[in-house]
């Protein structure tokens, strides 16, 4: 995981999801005691749940912002672009 973060400072949402990418990455290679598969998974876990916090941080403060606004439309969000 990231050097720079210590225990009381959380990574940021990309570093986050690049540790978490990273630990996916060694567990599926299989070449890991089940010790080690274990903690990774628990690391795994904290690992998405500071990205949801985050994501829903993110989402909670575009609403504040487009609330402010009154000529702003919320409109759904489409990943696919359509």
């Amino acid at each position: 995981m990231s050097d720079e973060n210590t225990p009381d400072t959380p990574p940021d949402f990309e570093g986050a999801l690049a540790d978490l990418e990273a630990l996916v990455a060694r567990m599926e290679r299989g070449e890991q005691s089940l010790e080690e598969a274990l903690r990774d998974f628990e690391g795994g876990i904290r690992l998405t749940r500071q990205c949801q916090k985050a994501l829903t941080e993110a989402e909670q403060k575009v609403e504040i912002l487009l609330a402010n606004r009154e000529d702003a439309d919320a409109v759904p969000f489409d990943p696919d672009g359509e």
